[in-house]
């Protein structure tokens, strides 16, 4: 048998066995195992696709980098989009862009390797489990170089991969950037009362009132998951959805559909945290169910209170955590303001190709300085966290 391999481009996940690709992505239900990440699943690429969110039409052209075997066997795979601008990626490359553009150049299109809209650390060079997954690594970010040389565009960029597969991005060229996040990490917590023992004084009877304030005027708070996900709860909570996004963004990035696809095919995956008042629902936010992490993603609202985004996103995700024995919560892209909340500093990684040798220069220099603050950024929160010294992660 031949070792030959070949990359070809796939523009469609409905092109692409979901059973062939949750296997890479170590997506598979039936066993999820503690690394399962349900952003990297067909489920909810498709979904992304098939619902209009993420289409050639939005900006988001798949260019999805397939490896196979001489069989014709699927072993490794990177999602990859062709982009005409940066809306929806959470790591901010307009600077970029704009210098380049003023002295000349073209910076789009550009390719992107992420999952759309959602700004979770996940693998991004799929291989097959059992293998050695270094040659796969290697011939996959070289097959993404390729691509870009070939179309003849500024720029690939990896965002939210793994620490461990930066080494290979660096093998092949592209530079390192990184970032931060707050993750609430699940130090054994039998309930939140165990968690606010861990924190200073002060800090705890903040929190404590902060949660008893959220829920004043009658506001109650529902979990709901697997069958709770009816239609009309969709309905509900993407009118919280088109509220917030339309005034933080001007055009919410997921369309309806999403949301029922994504309810049809991984409830189980999903948790709706929703407020009530006067019975009614009035909030809420979504988060994934991951192998061993709760995935905040966003939230809505049809009534301010105060506290209450605290209590729906942030305050319920560590109850749940901590019911349910997951290891972390990660929140989201940014909010320095989750810290006070016992969410700590993580760096986030991210790989960039650029063609042109005098803006990779430039870049270059750039995210050397920037490294450097995000790490003494990160330093500096961790120090100052709501944790007794005696109890700081």
């Amino acid at each position: 048998m031949s070792d030959a391999i070949t990359i070809r481009i796939e523009h469609s996940f409905t092109a692409i066995s979901p059973a062939n690709w949750d296997r890479l992505a170590g997506a598979s239900k039936e066993h999820p195992g503690t690394a399962y990440n349900p952003f990297v699943s067909h489920a909810y690429l498709s979904a992304l696709e098939q619902s209009g969110s993420a289409t050639a039409q939005t900006g988001w052209l798949g260019q999805h980098l397939l490896m196979e075997d001489a069989d014709g066997s699927l072993t490794g795979a990177l999602i990859c989009y062709m982009k005409n601008h940066s809306q929806g990626e959470y790591v901010f490359d307009h600077g970029w862009a704009n210098a380049f553009e003023q002295a000349g150049g073209r910076y789009y299109p550009k390719l992107q390797c992420s999952v759309p809209f959602t700004p979770v650390t996940g693998p991004r060079l799929l291989t097959a489990e059992g293998t050695d997954p270094r040659p796969g690594r290697d011939a996959l970010a070289a097959g993404l170089k390729e691509l870009t040389r070939r179309h003849s565009v500024s720029s690939a960029h990896v965002t939210f991969a793994p620490a461990d597969e930066m080494p290979v991005f660096e093998r092949a060229g592209f530079l390192h950037r990184t970032d931060q996040q707050f993750h609430f990490i699940n130090a054994g917590y039998n309930s939140h009362d165990d968690f606010l023992d861990t924190l200073a004084s002060r800090k705890r009877k903040a929190l404590k009132k902060e949660r008893r304030t959220a829920v004043e005027n009658g506001i109650t708070i529902d979990w709901l998951t697997g069958s709770d996900l009816t239609e009309d709860m969709w309905d509900q909570f993407f009118a919280f959805y088109m509220d917030t996004g339309g005034r933080k963004w001007g055009r919410p990035y997921l369309t309806r559909d999403f949301y029922s696809l994504i309810g049809e095919r991984m409830a189980d995956d999903i948790l709706l945290v929703m407020a009530k008042r006067a019975g009614r629902y009035i909030a809420g936010a979504i988060n994934f169910i991951g192998g061993d992490a709760l995935y905040g993603r966003h939230w809505g609202c049809i009534e301010d209170h105060p506290f209450l985004h605290f209590e729906v996103c942030y305050h319920q995700a560590i109850d749940f955590a901590i019911a349910r024995g997951l290891q972390r919560v990660e929140a989201g892209a940014q909010g320095e303001h989750k810290l006070a909340r016992g969410y700590m500093p993580v760096t986030t990684h991210s790989a960039h190709f650029i063609t042109h040798p005098g803006l990779a220069r430039a870049v270059a220099d750039y995210l050397e300085r920037e490294r450097r603050d995000v790490e003494e950024t990160g330093e500096f929160l961790a120090e100052h966290g709501p944790f007794r010294k005696s109890a700081r992660q």
